[in-house]
């Protein structure tokens, strides 16, 4: 047998031992180990990840592991994910849930520790087994999770084999994986997820982020400018939620690119946005060089001088966007693009031109006091989530605040050719049994009652 057969049937049996003797008030003592474990380890494992990925920020990481590791522990402690979910009490209808079995969760360098965090949390949480595949630039952060998450896990008497992890992942292992686990839940880039699509097992994916920010007329400028940058700079760009490029009233151009000042942004001029732009981008896609690094390095490697404290590069739009200027796209560091426009249905054309380029239906961000601009927004962008007078790249994964599942796996729909259009979470683990009797409260109406 292969080494993935081998864990596929450890896991096997590992699922049919934890289903049958955990109930509810079990299986969220298990969910609770595994988040708090991420938190209690937050310094070590973000410093691991720095060293062993060479991108992002630490203390951002930091953050990042304690964060999601509450989010994701409150989103779960009160949810019934164990038998009897629910019963109507007018049709009869029961719901019971059951696990799916053994899922692959493919896993990305950018979030080594998070994302193995929550989808073991997710699996445990509806009765399933696991088995993590990290990508193999970040196998001993994602290995170390792993390891630290069984430790807690041991006093629970969980049985053996029921959280594994890919020691030295391979794309050939990956994809034995994927062919032979029951569901797969794929964070990554886009060819790892539509070979996950292509597997022929039931699988969650992700799209491309490029999420586009509003500006609107009548804000505080300086309050979001902090907002924005905030957002950008988070890790140095590598989060998929972060912000990506801003519209705004052009009228208000010298006002609003001093508030990205005051907010620690370096404006571009005409010269230096191309230099920053060839320094960025390969062959239409962000060099592997700049991922997640600060902004002092891009500057350097793009021939520019900038301040010591920048936080964020902002090139302005060559009077274009979408496909007419590459600043439209995604960039995996913290450089910005920028755009001005008459009305804000010009706000919404040019948002929409750049997701359509790249980043369809994931997420989009705005700034405003108007309800009836932010309803326009959320009604006319295509995309899954819109997050308002917030940051989103650390609120668009999932808030407390804002009702979004706490995640690391974010679904963009049809647009982004993804399955789901919301936040991926435990309730997508689940089959659900329905038991359907059929109701005397509910009276079948004649054949004149159903067409009058």
């Amino acid at each position: 047998m292969t080494e993935i057969e081998l864990m596929i049937e450890k896991a096997r049996k590992a699922q049919i031992i934890y289903n049958a003797n955990f109930d509810q008030e079990g299986v969220d003592k298990v969910v609770k180990v595994v988040t708090k474990t991420v938190f209690d380890h937050a310094e070590e494992l973000a410093k691991l990840a720095v060293e062993e990925t060479a991108m992002g920020v630490y203390e951002h990481k930091v953050a990042k592991n304690r964060n999601k590791s509450k989010g994701v522990y409150f989103n779960l402690k009160d949810k019934k994910s164990v038998g009897i979910l629910s019963m109507d009490d007018r049709t009869g209808l029961i719901e019971v849930a059951k696990p799916m079995g053994v899922v692959a969760g493919v896993t990305p360098m950018t979030n080594p520790i998070v994302t193995p965090m929550s989808k073991i949390a997710f699996a445990l949480k509806t009765k399933n087994a696991i088995i993590i595949s990290p990508h193999p630039k970040a196998k001993k952060s994602s290995g170390l999770t792993v390891k630290y998450i069984l430790d807690a896990l041991a006093p629970l008497n969980v049985p053996e084999g029921l959280v594994q992890i890919v020691e030295d992942p391979t794309l050939d292992k990956t994809q034995e994986l994927m062919r032979s686990c029951d569901v797969i839940v794929a964070t990554g880039g886009m060819p790892m997820v539509k070979s996950a699509y292509s597997s022929g097992k039931p699988s969650y994916g992700v799209g491309a982020g490029n999420v586009q920010v509003i500006l609107d007329r009548n804000i505080d400028y300086v309050a979001a400018a902090e907002k924005v940058v905030t957002g950008r700079s988070f890790d140095n760009g590598i989060i998929c939620t972060g912000e990506q490029s801003f519209s705004y009233p052009e009228e208000m151009h010298d006002v609003v690119m001093d508030a990205f000042r005051k907010a620690g942004a370096y404006i571009c001029n005409k010269e230096e946005r191309e230099k920053i732009i060839g320094a960025i981008f390969e062959d239409g896609h962000t060099a592997r060089d700049v991922v997640g690094q600060f902004p002092s390095f891009i500057a350097k490697k793009a021939g520019i001088t900038i301040p010591e404290n920048t936080r964020v590069i902002v090139v302005e739009s060559n009077g274009k966007f979408g496909t007419e200027d590459p600043i439209s796209k995604e960039k995996m560091c913290p450089v910005m693009g920028a755009f001005p426009y008459k009305t804000f249905e010009d706000a919404l054309t040019i948002a929409e031109a750049n997701l359509t380029y790249e980043g369809n239906g994931h997420s989009a961000a705005i700034h405003s006091n108007n309800q009836g601009n932010i309803l326009k927004a959320g009604n006319e962008l295509t995309v899954s989530r819109l997050v308002v007078n917030a940051v989103s790249a650390t609120t668009a994964g999932g808030a407390i605040q804002n009702g979004l599942a706490v995640t690391n796996t974010l679904g963009c729909g049809s647009w982004g050719n993804n399955s789901i259009s919301e936040n991926f979470t435990y309730k997508h683990l689940l089959n659900i049994t329905r038991i359907a009797p059929l109701s005397t409260k509910i009276q079948i109406p004649s054949d004149e009652d159903y067409w009058k």
